[in-house]
């Protein structure tokens, strides 16, 4: 069994105690209409935690988000509608940016998200932090690779795990945000 195939059996099993009943798997259908309407496609990984588990609702902190569909227990909409609404708001006057390729994923509340970066070459996951009052300092890596972002919220080291000692104050500025919105 490779690492992929290891995370996403990993992921599975910790899904299986989840509070709330999730969301049915997508088809591989669903996955391609998401991806059409982007304008990219999605990493493997991502489209395999939506294909083989649920299409959100599992994760950390407020779980992923739908990838399409109906909203999230919490509210929210889903990844699509997300990123379609914050690049249309970046058009507006006095929108925010929102750069291109960058798939909110997961509300980690507070307005800030973990979102994947569907153009970078291991698909680095982003903190989307936008208390700090301007977009070009809202961006930070929070994970080099989303595989590496699932392992460390399924071993609970994650910075925005409840157990994790790690507050999330050293992640680096996102250097790309510039030349992607």
């Amino acid at each position: 069994m490779n690492d992929t195939e290891q995370l996403l059996a990993a992921a599975a099993e910790t899904t299986r105690s989840a509070e709330h009943p999730l969301p049915a798997p997508l088809r591989d259908e669903d996955v391609r209409r998401a991806e059409a309407a982007l304008g990219f496609p999605l990493p493997p990984l991502l489209a395999a935690l939506y294909t083989r588990i649920a299409n959100g609702g599992f994760g950390p902190a407020y779980g992923l988000m739908p990838l399409i569909g109906e909203r999230a227990p919490g509210g929210e909409e889903s990844a699509v509608a997300q990123y379609l609404a914050h690049r249309r708001d970046a058009t507006e006057e006095g929108g925010w940016p929102w750069p291109e390729g960058v798939l909110p994923i997961c509300s980690l509340g507070c307005g800030m998200y973990s979102c994947v970066d569907c153009r970078s070459e291991h698909t680095a996951v982003l903190l989307f932090e936008p208390n700090v009052g301007e977009p070009e300092h809202a961006w930070y890596v929070d994970r080099p690779g989303l595989a590496e972002w699932l392992r460390d919220w399924l071993d609970g080291t994650a910075w925005h795990c409840e157990d994790s000692e790690d507050e999330g104050e050293d992640l680096a500025p996102w250097p790309d945000f510039g030349g992607r919105t």
